[in-house]
Parts: C-alpha cells; sequence; structure tokens
C-alpha cells in the first residue's frame, strides 16, 4: 500500500499514471466511501426493525434477528471468491454490478411477504456486500499516487464506521415515521442511485492480473498476511462478543436506563468515526505500531468495565475510549494486509474480509453463550483477553517480512 513497502514499486508507470490522475478520482474515492456505506447501513438495518418485521411477517424478534447472521456468514463465505469470479471485469463494471445487487435484495427485503424470502434477499444482501467491500478494501492504489494512499483508504473505511453509527438509528427512525419497509425501499434507492454516479465518476480499473484461486492460496501463504489474519479474528471477535451484550453490561454495571444507553452507544459512534480518521493516516505510515496501540487500547478498556464503568461519567468515558480504539481497527488491519501482500491485494482483501465477517458472527455467538452462563462480567473480561493476544500477536510480527519467507 504504501511506497516504502517491498515490491510495491515494480510497476514503473504507476506512480506517473496516478500522479497525473489524481484529481480526478477524490469523487471516486467518496463513492467508494458511500458504497461501503450502503452495504454496512443494510447489514444493519433490521437491528432496529426487529419487532415491526416480526410483527408483519408472524416471526419472533429472535428469528428475524437471524437475518444479520445470515448477511455476515454469506458475506463471509463469498467475498474471497468474488473478486476471481469477476477478474475477467474491470473493477468499475464489477461495483456497477453489485451495487446494481445490493438496491435489488433491499428491494426484496422491502417486498417479502415472509421470512423465507427475507432470508433469500438478505443472502443476495450478503453476496453483494462481500463483494463491494472486498474491492472497495483494494480500491485506493487504483484511485490515487501513492502518497495519499493512506487518506483514500481512510475516507473510504469512513462509510464502514458513519454506518456503524448513523445505520440503525435511521432505520428505525425512518421505520417508525413511515414503516419498516420505507427504510429497506430508501436503502434500494441509495444503491441504486450509486450504481448510476458510478457509471459517470469511476474510472476504468483492470482487475489484478494474477487474481485467480491461486492467488488466494499465495496471498494466505504469505506469512504477514497470515499475522494480519489472525489479529483481525482475534481482535474483531473480542470486540463484537462483548459489543454486543453491551446494553445489559450498562444496565447491569452501572444501573443505566435505555434513553441513556443510547446516548451512549451515540458516544461510542462518534468516536469511532474520529478513530478511523487518526488511524488511517498513521497506519499507512506503521501498521505495526497502530495496531498494537488499538488492541492494547480495546483490551484495557474493556477490562476496566466491569470494575469502573459503575457511573454514567465513567461509564460515557469508557464507551468513547472503546469507539476512539475500534474505530481504527478495520482500516489499519487492512493496511497491515495490504503492505503484507502488494503483489496480492485483491486477494489479501478478500480474505480480511472473509475473516472479518466470521469473526462478527465468532463474536456474537461466543459472547451469547458466556453471557448466558457466566453474566456479563465474564463477557468482558474474557472479550480483553481475546484482544490483549492480538496485541501480543502485533507486537512480535510484523506485516512485512523476509523476502526467504515469502517465497515458498
Amino acid at each position: 500500500m504504501p511506497h516504502s513497502a517491498p515490491g510495491q514499486n515494480s510497476p514503473a508507470p504507476t506512480s506517473s499514471t496516478h500522479a497525473h490522475t489524481i484529481e480526478n478520482h477524490w469523487a471516486a474515492v467518496a463513492l467508494i466511501a458511500a458504497s461501503t456505506f450502503i452495504v454496512v447501513a443494510a447489514e444493519m438495518m433490521p437491528v432496529g426493525l426487529l419487532t415491526p418485521i416480526g410483527a408483519d411477517l408472524v416471526e419472533s424478534e429472535g428469528t428475524i434477528g437471524l437475518s444479520l447472521a445470515i448477511t455476515g456468514l454469506v458475506a463471509a463465505a463469498t467475498a474471497p471468491f468474488v473478486p476471481i469470479v469477476t477478474r475477467r471485469f474491470d473493477r468499475r463494471s464489477t461495483l456497477i454490478v453489485l451495487m446494481f445487487v445490493v438496491a435489488a435484495a433491499n428491494a426484496l427485503t422491502a417486498l417479502a411477504p415472509s421470512f423465507a424470502v427475507l432470508a433469500g434477499a438478505r443472502v443476495l444482501l450478503g453476496v453483494s456486500m462481500g463483494g463491494v467491500w472486498a474491492l472497495a478494501a483494494s480500491l485506493a492504489p487504483k484511485l490515487v499516487g501513492s502518497r495519499s494512499v493512506g487518506l483514500a483508504t481512510t475516507i473510504i473505511f469512513s462509510g464502514i464506521a458513519v454506518a456503524s453509527v448513523l445505520g440503525v438509528p435511521a432505520g428505525t427512525y425512518i421505520g417508525a415515521a413511515a414503516g419498516w419497509s420505507v427504510a429497506f425501499w430508501t436503502l434500494s434507492c441509495a444503491a441504486t442511485l450509486i450504481a448510476l454516479a458510478m457509471f459517470a465518476v469511476l474510472p476504468v480499473m483492470p482487475a489484478d492480473q494474477a487474481l485467480s484461486l491461486g492467488s488466494l492460496a499465495a496471498a494466505f501463504r504469505n506469512p504477514g498476511v497470515r499475522v494480519g489474519i489472525a489479529i483481525t479474528a482475534l481482535i474483531v471477535t473480542a470486540h463484537f462478543a462483548a459489543y454486543t451484550y453491551v446494553r445489559p453490561g450498562l444496565e447491569l454495571f452501572a444501573g443505566l436506563h435505555p434513553a441513556q444507553i443510547g446516548t451512549m452507544l451515540l458516544i461510542y459512534g462518534a468516536l469511532g468515526v474520529v478513530g478511523n480518521f487518526i488511524a488511517g493516516p498513521s497506519a499507512t505510515k506503521s501498521p505495526k505500531t497502530v495496531v498494537v496501540i488499538l488492541s492494547a487500547g480495546v483490551a484495557i478498556t474493556l477490562a476496566l468495565f466491569p470494575i469502573s464503568a459503575t457511573t454514567l461519567i465513567t461509564a460515557a468515558l469508557l464507551m468513547a475510549a472503546w469507539g476512539l480504539f475500534y474505530g481504527g481497527v478495520s482500516v489499519s488491519t487492512q493496511t497491515w494486509i495490504a503492505q503484507a501482500a502488494p503483489v496480492h491485494r485483491e486477494a489479501a482483501a478478500a480474505l480480511w474480509v472473509a475473516v472479518f465477517n466470521a469473526s462478527i458472527a465468532l463474536g456474537a455467538f461466543a459472547g451469547g453463550s458466556i453471557h448466558d452462563h457466566s453474566g456479563s462480567e465474564t463477557v468482558f473480561w474474557i472479550a480483553a483477553g481475546i484482544a490483549t493476544l492480538a496485541m501480543l500477536l502485533a507486537t512480535f510480527r510484523n506485516p512485512v517480512v523476509a523476502k526467504h519467507e515469502l517465497t515458498t
């Protein structure tokens, strides 16, 4: 990703081409950020609409909640293969098609007369979401010069961070005002507009020449990629184990009411966006340092929750710290992966997206099991321990490894 990584400057024409077209492509960066916002908002949208969807489809909230797991698991399973299946097409055309599929998936969700149709729509969303996210994670070097890759990557990932903050509240508001189906129609229209805008804004972006099933294997054989994937799995699992059950935790530790918990989540989300923009440019220069700091920050924050989040003020401070540290995890771990495998950037990004989404599901499942058997305190302490393992791994390993290790 940055120009200092080994092998990154091998294609001589790249930097001059980027230097010539850099001004024209910032709009494309912003548009790809908008696409990541839409897919993540669509993934999370049912969270705030479980009750009305369940009432209309005559299903329990728990059953409707499975729609989130379906999307995440399908995205995890398909993300590594979407870039390969579409390798004959340039990335501009592929993204446009994927955004139309996102639009169709949300329209089908809005029209769903039963949970079976809803589940089918969420499978469709999972495939398109995994594809959009996998491609978006690797496109910054195709759109801007090497000096601006860090900022471009940060902007692209800001779509994910902002969706995490605004997606659920916006959907809940629209659902309350006009009905849950209108929330999904809104997403469908937005995805369609983004796809149409891509026709005018995105430049032609050829796929990586060597992209194939073999490139996935080659990327995974890279020790730096394997370490980056392991760090991602640990910290994302730790985060979602605790975050999925943050409401009962705040109720238990600090005795907060639902309205206060909503404020806590808003504080967390706002600081998450800030953390994304702080970590992005810094990670371009030293992903190892940033990942160590962020994983240590998440571990310490989670460990402090059961003993320190006992008042409104301390809970707010810890939520702010949690958001600040975790907000930079996506962009910094992706930067680690990109620096580890500049030759197999798309393949490595696809593997990272798969692991990230699988870890969300694993974290939520593990957190639920621990919570039901041992309570909220144990959830946070075990999550802190898992985040500590991520910190230790990042401390003792590097994204860029010795050349002889890459020739296996």
